[in-house]
Formats: structure tokens, C-alpha cells, sequence
């Protein structure tokens, strides 16, 4: 059975990791495609910052997930904050020379803090009970809220900061980004200690080596694999893991696409700084402040129904983006608040079933399939965003975000597993025989 205070400890530590993170990350991307118009002096190129940004935290993603197979959480973590640290530095130097190619190399290193930001919900499951699984990965998921709030918020006082340091105003930004990914790495570094990834699997060996002494054999657990194309492999083999793909990739793309443009679409209205950095706000509370209860409701409902809650919020959220008009208004606020409420129920419940279904040697690289493939559906969306806002405008992007969400519904509703057990990752998803993933097997 797990001990509650390595439980504790570690989910104290990334909870502080994403709030350090959460402001960098947050910090950035309030800014991001206003820097790149500015950089490109065009419109049409001003979604690509953001868009190498993800592209770049779903490559990340790959050796990231290498280096957690073979050494664990800490450093693979460790990485994605320091690739961000350079990335912010190159950004800063990007508007200062006025380099756009230097900005696209720049948000793509950006992207490793997001990645370590984004992985370290599956650090928060490594450990977990199966019927605390969900809110243990939310919590962490919800933590991201202080830091994603106060970011967007910042961005006046980035200015200042900017000025201060004879930097353009919208580098100033980046300036946060470069502290809160310091001491988001320095926090990982020196406290997420015992490493829960290689904790889990000192478990799931002993569990096996008793299972197998009773049984009078010598099967032992498969040494665990980094590698994201056999990661993809055993989601695509799992019905209950391939639902989750769905619902985290086109959950992110729908967020992302429509999110990224929204700055874009307010500033040509005529809105301050300030005024976009509170929208952005209330979209990532909406993302952030919700996901424990949506945690609570994946453990008590399972994944399956909150994934198709999430598409139905999402449809509603995309929708009232589409009517809203240039520049400010209510219905634009509420739209963004719903946008992220509904990436919450697919983020949540996509990983906790990813989770609770993928053996133990291969958490590592599926979960990093599982990112590279949710950064990648994103990256296309944002670029296809700014696009399609270049040529025929937001309301059509939110149109066709739509399209997307309602999408994760129809893949919940007819994707079935047709194997005995458990098939929607609830309470008690991962109740699989030890042979497949004996960790926490005081229950298997």
C-alpha cells in the first residue's frame, strides 16, 4: 500500500512547481501572439509564436519521456524548465533585434516548461490509490490556477519592468516567464525526492516478486520503456487509454485554437493590455480552479461521462466565441470561461484514464505519446487558427472549433471495450491482473 506522506510530499511539490510554472507559462502566452505581430508586422504570422510553442512542447515530449523511463520524474522535469528558461532568453533577445525566425526558435524551447508543466499531472499519479487517482492528478492539474491567473495579470506591470530594463514593452513578459521557470526547476531539483515514477515501479517489482512466490514462478515486471511509438502502441491496444488520447488531443486543440487568437481578436477591437490579460485570466480560471471537482467526478462517474460533459462545454464555449464581436464583450468572457472548463473535463478525465489503464514499464513513454500527440493536434489547430482568422475570421474559427469538440462526444459514445472489467477509468480503473501493471496491487 502507498504511504500517505510520500503521497503528500510529493504532490506538495508539484503543486508549487505549477504554480512557479504556471506564472512563467501563463506569463508568455498572454503576450505571445501580440509579440509575434509586432516581430512579423503581419497578422496572418501572428499565431505562429504560439503555435511553435506547442509544437515544440509536444517534441519535447519525446526525449523527455526517454530520459523519465531511464532516470525518472525529476530530471525529465527538470529538463523541460530549463529548455523554457533558454527559450524565454531567446524570446527576450527575439523582439530586441526584432528576429522573427529567432522568435519561432525561442517559443519552441519556451514549450519544454510547458511540457514539464503538463507532465506533471501524470508525477501526481504515479503514487496514487486507484480510488483517489482523479483528484490526486487534479489537484496538481488545479494548481496551475495561482500562477495562470496572476501571469496574464502581470503583463501591465511587464511593461514597467521592460522599461526599467530598456527592453520592448512586450518582452517584458518574458521576463516573469524566465523567474517563475528558475525557481520551478530549483523546487523540483531539491524536493521531488523519493522520485515517484522510480518509487512506483521499486513497488510494482516487489508486488510481482510475491505474486510470482506464491504462484511458484518466476515471472518478473518488463523493464520500463521511454519510447512514444511503443507508448502509442499500448494506448491504441486499450480502449479505455485510446478514449483518453481523444479526449486530452482534440480537447487541447480546441482550446488552443481558439485561445491563441483571442488577444489577436480583442486588441484589433480596440482593447487594452489590461482588459485581454483579465480575459485571459478568466479563461485559465475556468481551465485551472474547477479541476478538482472534475477530479471528484472521474473517481465517483468515471472517465467516460466527463469526457462527454467536457465536449458538450466545449461546443457551448466555441460557440459563443463565434458570435462574439471584435474587441470586448460579456459573451466573449463567458465563451473563454467555458473554454477552459471544458478543456478541464477532458484533461482530467483523458489522463486519468490513460492512468489507470497503461501498465506500469510503460507509463513513461505512452504518456509522452499521449503529450506528443495532444501538443501536435494543437500545434496544427493554432496554425490552421491563424489561418482561418487571416482569411475569413474568428467567428469561423469558433465554427469550426465546434466541429472539433463534438468530436470527443461521438468517440466517447461509440468507442467501447469489449473486454470484461472496467472500461471507463472511474474508481476503479487499473484493476488489471498484476501481469500488466502489478503497482499498488494491495487490491489485484
Amino acid at each position: 500500500m502507498n504511504d500517505p506522506a510520500v503521497q503528500r510530499r510529493t504532490i506538495a511539490t508539484l503543486v508549487g512547481s505549477q504554480v512557479l510554472g504556471g506564472v512563467g507559462v501563463a506569463s508568455g502566452v498572454a503576450v505571445g501572439s501580440l509579440l509575434a505581430e509586432d516581430v512579423s508586422g503581419s497578422a496572418d504570422l501572428a499565431g505562429l509564436g504560439g503555435t511553435f510553442q506547442v509544437l515544440g512542447g509536444a517534441l519535447i515530449a519525446v526525449p523527455m519521456a526517454r530520459l523519465m523511463a531511464r532516470r525518472g520524474r525529476r530530471p525529465g522535469l527538470g529538463l523541460g524548465y530549463l529548455l523554457g528558461i533558454v527559450g524565454a532568453v531567446v524570446l527576450i533577445t527575439a523582439g530586441v533585434v526584432r528576429s522573427f525566425p529567432l522568435l519561432l526558435l525561442g517559443s519552441v524551447l519556451f514549450g519544454g516548461a510547458t511540457t514539464s508543466n503538463s507532465q506533471a499531472r501524470y508525477a501526481a499519479a504515479d503514487l496514487a490509490e486507484d480510488r483517489h487517482r482523479g483528484l490526486d492528478l487534479s489537484v496538481v492539474v488545479w494548481a496551475t490556477t495561482i500562477g495562470a491567473v496572476l501571469g496574464p495579470n502581470l503583463v501591465g506591470l511587464a511593461g514597467t519592468v521592460a522599461d526599467a530594463l530598456h527592453l520592448p514593452a512586450l518582452t517584458g513578459a518574458f521576463v516573469f516567464s524566465l523567474a517563475g521557470f528558475v525557481l520551478a526547476a530549483v523546487l523540483i531539483t531539491l524536493r521531488l525526492r523519493p522520485d515517484p515514477l522510480l518509487l512506483s515501479r521499486e513497488r510494482a517489482r516487489a508486488a510481482a516478486a510475491a505474486a510470482a512466490a506464491d504462484a511458484g514462478s518466476d515471472d518478473e515486471v518488463e523493464a520500463p520503456h521511454g519510447s512514444v511509438v511503443r507508448g502509442f502502441r499500448v494506448v491504441r491496444q486499450r480502449p479505455a487509454a485510446l478514449l483518453g488520447l481523444v479526449a486530452v488531443a482534440l480537447g487541447h486543440m480546441t482550446m488552443v485554437s481558439v485561445m491563441v487568437m483571442t488577444p489577436l481578436h480583442m486588441h484589433h477591437g480596440g482593447s487594452t493590455l489590461r482588459l485581454i490579460g483579465l480575459v485571459i485570466s478568466i479563461h485559465i480560471l475556468g481551465m485551472y480552479a474547477l479541476s478538482p471537482l472534475v477530479g471528484t467526478a472521474v473517481d465517483r462517474f468515471g472517465g467516460r461521462p466527463v469526457a462527454m460533459v467536457g465536449s458538450v462545454v466545449l461546443v457551448v464555449a466555441t460557440l459563443l466565441a463565434a458570435q462574439a464581436p471584435t474587441g470586448w464583450s460579456p459573451g466573449l468572457a463567458i465563451g473563454l470561461f467555458l473554454l477552459g472548463a471544458g478543456w478541464s473535463c477532458t484533461l482530467v478525465s483523458g489522463s486519468t484514464l490513460i492512468a489507470g489503464a497503461v501498465p506500469v514499464a510503460d507509463r513513461a513513454g505512452a504518456q509522452g505519446a499521449s503529450d506528443l500527440v495532444m501538443g501536435l493536434a494543437a500545434g496544427g489547430g493554432g496554425a490552421l487558427a491563424g489561418l482561418v482568422v487571416g482569411t475569413a475570421g474568428y467567428s469561423v474559427l469558433g465554427l469550426g472549433a465546434a466541429v472539433v469538440a463534438a468530436t470527443i462526444g461521438l468517440t466517447a459514445a461509440f468507442l467501447r471495450d469489449a473486454g470484461p472489467g472496467p472500461r471507463d477509468g472511474g474508481a476503479h480503473a487499473g484493476h488489471t491482473p498484476p501481469t500488466l501493471d502489478p503497482v499498488d496491487s494491495h487490491v489485484r
